[in-house]
Protein backbone atom coordinates (compact mmCIF):
# COMPACT_ATOMS: atom_id res chain seq x y z
CA UNK A 1 0.00 0.00 0.00
CA UNK A 2 1.52 3.54 -0.99
CA UNK A 3 2.57 6.25 1.64
CA UNK A 4 0.02 7.99 3.37
CA UNK A 5 -0.47 11.60 1.60
CA UNK A 6 -2.63 12.87 4.68
CA UNK A 7 -1.27 15.88 6.90
CA UNK A 8 -3.43 15.79 9.65
CA UNK A 9 -3.56 18.07 12.84
CA UNK A 10 -0.55 18.40 14.87
CA UNK A 11 -1.53 18.69 18.53
CA UNK A 12 1.53 20.00 19.87
CA UNK A 13 4.91 21.78 18.59
CA UNK A 14 7.86 23.57 19.99
CA UNK A 15 7.84 26.55 18.10
CA UNK A 16 11.73 28.58 17.76
CA UNK A 17 11.41 32.27 18.12
CA UNK A 18 14.06 32.59 15.46
CA UNK A 19 14.77 29.95 13.34
CA UNK A 20 16.92 27.97 12.98
CA UNK A 21 18.11 28.37 16.88
CA UNK A 22 15.69 26.01 18.68
CA UNK A 23 15.79 28.21 21.77
CA UNK A 24 14.23 30.20 22.95
CA UNK A 25 11.40 28.94 22.23
CA UNK A 26 7.57 28.22 22.78
CA UNK A 27 5.32 25.06 22.87
CA UNK A 28 2.25 25.38 20.56
CA UNK A 29 -0.37 23.39 21.99
CA UNK A 30 -3.89 22.82 20.49
CA UNK A 31 -6.53 23.13 23.96
CA UNK A 32 -8.73 19.87 22.99
CA UNK A 33 -11.05 21.08 25.32
CA UNK A 34 -12.54 23.18 23.26
CA UNK A 35 -13.38 20.82 20.72
CA UNK A 36 -15.30 20.54 18.41
CA UNK A 37 -16.85 23.52 18.47
CA UNK A 38 -13.84 26.12 18.78
CA UNK A 39 -9.94 25.51 17.23
CA UNK A 40 -7.76 27.50 19.80
CA UNK A 41 -3.66 27.08 20.30
CA UNK A 42 -2.37 28.26 23.49
CA UNK A 43 1.51 29.26 23.11
CA UNK A 44 3.69 29.00 26.35
CA UNK A 45 7.06 28.48 27.38
CA UNK A 46 5.97 27.70 31.35
CA UNK A 47 6.21 24.54 32.31
CA UNK A 48 3.58 24.82 35.07
CA UNK A 49 1.45 25.66 32.20
CA UNK A 50 2.15 22.72 30.22
CA UNK A 51 1.48 20.73 33.45
CA UNK A 52 -1.86 22.30 33.70
CA UNK A 53 -2.66 21.71 30.15
CA UNK A 54 -1.67 17.67 31.10
CA UNK A 55 -4.01 18.04 34.21
CA UNK A 56 -6.82 19.11 32.59
CA UNK A 57 -6.93 17.08 29.26
CA UNK A 58 -5.97 20.41 26.90
CA UNK A 59 -3.37 17.83 25.64
CA UNK A 60 -4.11 14.17 26.37
CA UNK A 61 -3.12 10.80 24.79
CA UNK A 62 -0.01 8.73 25.70
CA UNK A 63 2.38 9.95 22.83
CA UNK A 64 1.16 13.54 23.10
CA UNK A 65 1.14 13.28 26.79
CA UNK A 66 4.91 12.51 26.36
CA UNK A 67 5.68 15.12 23.98
CA UNK A 68 4.36 18.01 25.82
CA UNK A 69 6.44 16.87 29.22
CA UNK A 70 9.79 16.96 26.63
CA UNK A 71 9.08 20.20 25.45
CA UNK A 72 8.16 21.52 28.85
CA UNK A 73 11.70 20.90 30.28
CA UNK A 74 13.08 23.15 27.52
CA UNK A 75 10.82 25.46 28.06
CA UNK A 76 11.85 25.37 31.86
CA UNK A 77 15.67 25.73 31.41
CA UNK A 78 15.55 27.80 28.30
CA UNK A 79 16.09 31.49 29.87
CA UNK A 80 17.60 30.00 32.99
CA UNK A 81 21.03 31.28 33.55
CA UNK A 82 24.16 29.76 35.79
CA UNK A 83 26.19 26.54 35.12
CA UNK A 84 24.86 23.70 33.81
CA UNK A 85 24.68 21.89 36.96
CA UNK A 86 22.07 24.40 37.89
CA UNK A 87 19.82 24.08 35.42
CA UNK A 88 20.34 20.01 35.47
CA UNK A 89 18.40 20.48 39.05
CA UNK A 90 16.34 22.84 37.53
CA UNK A 91 15.44 20.40 34.92
CA UNK A 92 15.01 17.09 37.63
CA UNK A 93 12.77 19.34 39.47
CA UNK A 94 10.24 20.52 36.69
CA UNK A 95 10.35 16.58 35.81
CA UNK A 96 9.70 15.73 39.02
CA UNK A 97 6.54 17.34 38.99
CA UNK A 98 5.34 16.86 35.34
CA UNK A 99 5.59 12.86 36.67
CA UNK A 100 2.57 13.74 38.59
CA UNK A 101 0.58 15.26 35.64
CA UNK A 102 -1.22 11.82 35.35
CA UNK A 103 0.03 8.26 36.22
CA UNK A 104 -1.42 5.91 33.81
CA UNK A 105 0.52 6.75 30.52
CA UNK A 106 3.55 5.28 30.23
CA UNK A 107 5.11 7.54 27.69
CA UNK A 108 5.21 10.69 29.91
CA UNK A 109 7.71 8.64 32.05
CA UNK A 110 9.33 7.39 29.10
CA UNK A 111 9.38 11.01 27.62
CA UNK A 112 11.02 12.38 30.97
CA UNK A 113 13.84 9.58 31.79
CA UNK A 114 14.63 9.79 28.43
CA UNK A 115 15.50 13.77 28.53
CA UNK A 116 16.88 12.99 31.99
CA UNK A 117 19.91 11.04 30.23
CA UNK A 118 20.14 13.09 27.62
CA UNK A 119 21.01 16.16 30.40
CA UNK A 120 23.20 13.51 32.26
CA UNK A 121 25.12 12.75 29.20
CA UNK A 122 25.52 16.57 28.46
CA UNK A 123 26.15 17.63 32.00
CA UNK A 124 29.77 18.63 30.79
CA UNK A 125 28.95 20.90 28.22
CA UNK A 126 28.56 25.13 27.68
CA UNK A 127 25.11 26.02 29.00
CA UNK A 128 23.68 27.42 25.66
CA UNK A 129 24.62 23.86 23.99
CA UNK A 130 23.04 22.29 26.72
CA UNK A 131 19.93 23.79 26.03
CA UNK A 132 19.96 22.98 22.52
CA UNK A 133 21.05 19.62 22.89
CA UNK A 134 17.95 18.92 25.26
CA UNK A 135 15.84 21.47 22.52
CA UNK A 136 16.85 18.58 19.82
CA UNK A 137 16.15 15.59 22.55
CA UNK A 138 12.36 16.84 22.81
CA UNK A 139 11.94 17.51 19.18
CA UNK A 140 13.37 14.37 17.98
CA UNK A 141 10.62 12.36 20.02
CA UNK A 142 7.85 14.20 18.47
CA UNK A 143 9.19 12.99 15.01
CA UNK A 144 9.68 9.58 15.97
CA UNK A 145 6.37 9.65 17.76
CA UNK A 146 5.17 10.80 14.44
CA UNK A 147 7.10 7.96 11.94
CA UNK A 148 5.96 5.36 14.44
CA UNK A 149 2.21 6.03 13.78
CA UNK A 150 3.01 6.36 10.31
CA UNK A 151 4.54 2.94 10.42
CA UNK A 152 1.51 1.99 12.60
CA UNK A 153 -1.25 2.88 9.55
CA UNK A 154 0.75 0.90 6.90
CA UNK A 155 0.80 -2.64 9.30
CA UNK A 156 -2.47 -2.21 9.98
CA UNK A 157 -4.09 -1.23 6.90
CA UNK A 158 -2.46 -4.75 4.97
CA UNK A 159 -3.53 -6.50 8.70
CA UNK A 160 -7.53 -4.82 7.74
CA UNK A 161 -6.91 -4.49 3.96
CA UNK A 162 -10.24 -6.49 3.66
CA UNK A 163 -12.30 -5.11 6.31
CA UNK A 164 -14.70 -1.93 5.67
CA UNK A 165 -16.61 -1.40 8.92
CA UNK A 166 -14.81 -0.23 11.91
CA UNK A 167 -15.47 0.23 15.60
CA UNK A 168 -13.23 2.35 17.82
CA UNK A 169 -13.35 3.91 21.04
CA UNK A 170 -12.47 7.56 22.79
CA UNK A 171 -9.67 9.32 20.84
CA UNK A 172 -6.08 7.68 19.40
CA UNK A 173 -5.61 9.63 16.45
CA UNK A 174 -3.46 12.53 15.61
CA UNK A 175 -4.86 14.58 18.53
CA UNK A 176 -3.34 12.03 20.65
CA UNK A 177 0.08 11.34 18.90
CA UNK A 178 2.76 13.99 17.13
CA UNK A 179 0.66 13.11 14.21
CA UNK A 180 -1.32 11.05 12.02
CA UNK A 181 -2.38 8.67 15.23
CA UNK A 182 -2.62 4.94 16.31
CA UNK A 183 -5.85 3.19 16.06
CA UNK A 184 -7.27 5.80 13.59
CA UNK A 185 -3.82 5.41 11.42
CA UNK A 186 -4.96 2.50 9.99
CA UNK A 187 -8.28 4.48 8.45
CA UNK A 188 -5.98 6.83 7.84
CA UNK A 189 -3.71 4.70 5.45
CA UNK A 190 -7.27 2.80 3.80
CA UNK A 191 -8.81 6.28 3.13
CA UNK A 192 -5.66 7.69 1.31
CA UNK A 193 -5.94 4.14 -0.92
CA UNK A 194 -9.81 5.20 -2.00
CA UNK A 195 -10.87 2.15 0.53
CA UNK A 196 -13.99 2.44 1.50
CA UNK A 197 -14.62 2.18 5.15
CA UNK A 198 -16.96 3.18 7.82
CA UNK A 199 -16.06 4.49 11.42
CA UNK A 200 -18.45 3.84 14.33
CA UNK A 201 -17.18 5.88 16.91
CA UNK A 202 -18.15 4.97 20.97
CA UNK A 203 -19.10 8.44 22.49
CA UNK A 204 -16.96 7.62 25.38
CA UNK A 205 -18.38 8.97 28.39
CA UNK A 206 -17.64 11.20 30.60
CA UNK A 207 -15.95 13.89 28.52
CA UNK A 208 -16.92 12.25 25.25
CA UNK A 209 -13.53 12.05 23.65
CA UNK A 210 -15.13 10.03 21.02
CA UNK A 211 -17.95 12.28 20.10
CA UNK A 212 -16.18 15.58 19.79
CA UNK A 213 -12.73 14.68 18.76
CA UNK A 214 -12.25 11.41 16.86
CA UNK A 215 -15.77 12.33 15.26
CA UNK A 216 -13.95 15.25 14.23
CA UNK A 217 -11.26 13.70 13.25
CA UNK A 218 -12.73 11.49 10.85
CA UNK A 219 -15.19 14.42 9.18
CA UNK A 220 -11.66 16.39 8.95
CA UNK A 221 -10.18 13.66 6.91
CA UNK A 222 -13.22 13.00 4.97
CA UNK A 223 -14.13 9.57 6.49
CA UNK A 224 -17.55 8.36 6.83
CA UNK A 225 -18.17 7.53 10.84
CA UNK A 226 -21.07 7.76 12.86
CA UNK A 227 -21.03 8.54 16.75
CA UNK A 228 -23.14 6.15 18.77
CA UNK A 229 -23.27 5.94 22.80
CA UNK A 230 -21.06 3.94 24.68
CA UNK A 231 -24.15 1.54 25.70
CA UNK A 232 -25.28 0.85 21.86
CA UNK A 233 -22.20 -0.74 20.96
CA UNK A 234 -23.76 -4.51 21.30
CA UNK A 235 -26.74 -3.60 20.05
CA UNK A 236 -24.59 -2.56 16.86
CA UNK A 237 -22.33 -5.30 16.81
CA UNK A 238 -25.16 -7.99 16.72
CA UNK A 239 -27.56 -5.98 14.31
CA UNK A 240 -24.47 -4.77 11.95
CA UNK A 241 -21.61 -6.06 10.34
CA UNK A 242 -18.44 -4.79 12.05
CA UNK A 243 -15.49 -6.31 10.58
CA UNK A 244 -12.96 -5.16 13.56
CA UNK A 245 -12.92 -3.25 16.84
CA UNK A 246 -9.60 -0.72 17.04
CA UNK A 247 -8.78 1.23 20.09
CA UNK A 248 -5.43 2.67 21.18
CA UNK A 249 -2.95 1.91 24.60
CA UNK A 250 -1.82 3.88 27.47
CA UNK A 251 0.08 0.79 28.60
CA UNK A 252 1.04 -2.56 27.73
CA UNK A 253 2.55 -4.58 29.96
CA UNK A 254 4.97 -7.25 29.40
CA UNK A 255 2.10 -9.90 29.33
CA UNK A 256 0.22 -8.10 26.33
CA UNK A 257 -2.78 -6.87 29.32
CA UNK A 258 -3.37 -3.23 27.57
CA UNK A 259 -4.72 -0.04 30.26
CA UNK A 260 -6.79 2.60 27.57
CA UNK A 261 -9.82 4.37 28.22
CA UNK A 262 -12.29 3.33 30.48
CA UNK A 263 -15.05 1.42 29.03
CA UNK A 264 -11.99 -0.66 26.41
CA UNK A 265 -12.55 -3.83 28.89
CA UNK A 266 -16.22 -4.16 28.26
CA UNK A 267 -15.49 -3.54 24.52
CA UNK A 268 -13.74 -6.33 24.24
CA UNK A 269 -15.79 -8.74 26.15
CA UNK A 270 -18.75 -7.63 23.40
CA UNK A 271 -16.09 -8.38 20.25
CA UNK A 272 -15.56 -11.17 21.82
CA UNK A 273 -18.38 -12.57 22.63
CA UNK A 274 -19.97 -11.58 18.76
CA UNK A 275 -16.26 -13.31 17.22
CA UNK A 276 -15.22 -9.67 16.26
CA UNK A 277 -11.43 -9.19 16.25
CA UNK A 278 -10.54 -6.94 18.71
CA UNK A 279 -7.10 -4.95 17.61
CA UNK A 280 -4.83 -2.45 19.81
CA UNK A 281 -2.69 -0.01 18.08
CA UNK A 282 0.21 1.50 19.92
CA UNK A 283 4.04 2.01 19.53
CA UNK A 284 6.72 0.29 21.48
CA UNK A 285 7.07 3.12 23.50
CA UNK A 286 3.73 2.13 25.22
CA UNK A 287 5.08 -1.27 26.45
CA UNK A 288 6.26 -1.39 29.89
CA UNK A 289 8.48 -4.34 30.40
CA UNK A 290 8.49 -3.36 34.44
CA UNK A 291 4.62 -3.70 34.24
CA UNK A 292 4.60 -8.08 34.47
CA UNK A 293 0.48 -7.90 34.10
CA UNK A 294 -2.40 -5.60 34.32
CA UNK A 295 -3.20 -5.52 37.73
CA UNK A 296 0.81 -3.72 38.10
CA UNK A 297 -0.54 -0.74 36.02
CA UNK A 298 -1.77 2.45 38.06
CA UNK A 299 -5.42 3.35 37.05
CA UNK A 300 -5.67 7.00 37.23
CA UNK A 301 -9.07 8.24 39.27
CA UNK A 302 -10.08 11.72 37.80
CA UNK A 303 -12.57 14.40 40.02
CA UNK A 304 -16.19 12.81 39.91
CA UNK A 305 -17.56 16.06 38.78
CA UNK A 306 -16.55 15.25 34.91
CA UNK A 307 -19.69 12.54 35.55
CA UNK A 308 -21.89 14.26 38.19
CA UNK A 309 -21.36 17.52 36.53
CA UNK A 310 -20.32 16.89 33.27
CA UNK A 311 -19.72 20.05 30.82
CA UNK A 312 -21.03 22.11 33.71
CA UNK A 313 -24.17 20.56 33.93
CA UNK A 314 -25.28 18.96 36.85
CA UNK A 315 -27.19 15.62 35.96
CA UNK A 316 -26.31 13.60 39.50
CA UNK A 317 -28.00 14.51 42.76
CA UNK A 318 -26.15 16.24 45.26
CA UNK A 319 -24.70 13.85 47.85
CA UNK A 320 -24.89 11.03 45.83
CA UNK A 321 -21.23 10.02 45.09
CA UNK A 322 -19.61 8.69 41.99
CA UNK A 323 -16.60 6.58 41.01
CA UNK A 324 -14.37 8.16 38.01
CA UNK A 325 -11.25 5.77 36.48
CA UNK A 326 -10.43 7.25 33.75
CA UNK A 327 -8.69 3.56 32.43
CA UNK A 328 -9.49 0.11 33.05
CA UNK A 329 -7.14 -3.06 31.51
CA UNK A 330 -8.37 -5.62 28.89
CA UNK A 331 -6.69 -9.06 29.19
CA UNK A 332 -4.35 -10.15 26.28
CA UNK A 333 -6.58 -13.26 26.21
CA UNK A 334 -9.29 -10.37 24.19
CA UNK A 335 -6.78 -9.09 22.28
CA UNK A 336 -6.88 -10.66 18.75
CA UNK A 337 -3.24 -8.59 18.11
CA UNK A 338 -1.43 -5.79 18.87
CA UNK A 339 -0.35 -3.08 16.12
CA UNK A 340 2.93 -1.80 16.42
CA UNK A 341 5.51 0.31 14.37
CA UNK A 342 7.53 -2.68 13.94
CA UNK A 343 4.88 -4.84 12.66
CA UNK A 344 1.52 -6.73 14.12
CA UNK A 345 2.24 -8.85 17.00
CA UNK A 346 -0.10 -11.47 17.74
CA UNK A 347 -0.74 -13.57 21.41
CA UNK A 348 1.36 -16.81 22.15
Amino acid sequence: MSENPVQPTRPIEWIPDQPPDLIPGKLRILDQTLLPNVYRTLATDNPETVYEAIRMLRVRGAPAIGIAAAMALVAAIQKETGSTGTLLELLHRTADRLAGSRPTAVNLFQALDRMRATARRHAGAEARIFKQTLAAEAIAIRDEDAAMCRAIGRFGADLLADAKTFMTHCNAGSLATAEFGTALAPFYTLHAANRSIHVYVDETRPLLQGARLTAWELQQAGIACTVICDNAAAHLMRRKSIDAVVVGADRIAANGDTANKIGTYGLALLAKAHNIPFYVCAPTTTLDMQCADGDAIPIEERDIQEITHGFGVNTVPTGVPAYNPAFDVTPADAITAIITERGVLHPM
